[in-house]
């Protein structure tokens, strides 16, 4: 197969779609953000990068925090509104009929709707350009508890997560395989999918 040469861009896809809330309880944003994710495991850290001209960005840096809440296609349409629409001409919350919930270690809301929110603490703010980034430690997890199935794992596909990519949203697809499945002996690998198979019924 032939390939082309292309501008350099942003192409790592696809990427988490999710809304970040910010503020406090009483007066609360909610912002689409695409480019997030993990950065570290221990401790546990994420960044988000937003734009400085962005409602949300001045909210963030004042309170060094922001709720990263997990995305569903159930969501998706408020997804997108909170992607396109300012909170400056918008209470997202009430508009979209989304649940604020306490957090446990920040004062930002979490979404009800959304099945896990995770509440950040601003560590380092780095200069990038068109972007700022968020550098932040993870204080707290919320998940939804149905969720959780009968052997304690958590079970995220079941919330029919989404993802973005150029412009779209997506749905994620059947499952290809887990962690270490290229090593896996054969008589191990067949009785993970039959049970996987099994679960699907």
């Amino acid at each position: 197969m032939s390939k082309i040469q292309w501008k350099p861009g942003t192409m790592v896809y696809p990427v988490p779609a999710v809304m970040v809330t910010c503020g406090d309880m009483t007066h609360a944003n909610i912002i689409t953000i695409a480019w997030t994710g993990t950065v570290c495991t221990d401790p546990a850290m994420t960044y988000i990068s937003v734009r400085k001209e962005r409602h949300s960005y001045d909210m963030i840096k004042s309170t060094g925090e922001f709720v990263i809440n997990l995305t569903t296609k159930g969501l998706a349409q408020a997804t997108d509104f909170c992607g396109v629409k300012s909170g400056r001409d918008f209470d997202k919350f009430s508009h979209l009929g989304l649940t604020k919930i306490p957090g446990s270690h920040v004062r930002v809301p979490l979404i009800g709707e959304s099945p896990v929110s995770i509440e950040c603490k601003v560590t380092q703010i780095i200069e990038l350009g068109s972007h700022d980034m968020f550098l932040a430690k993870v204080v707290g997890v919320t998940i939804e508890d149905t969720l959780i199935d009968e052997t304690g794992k958590f079970r995220l596909d079941k919330a029919e997560p989404i993802a973005y990519a150029h412009g779209a949203y997506y749905t994620l697809g059947e499952q290809l395989g887990t962690f270490g499945h290229s090593i896996m002996k054969k008589k191990t690998a067949a009785k993970r999918l039959k049970e996987q198979q099994k679960k699907k019924k």
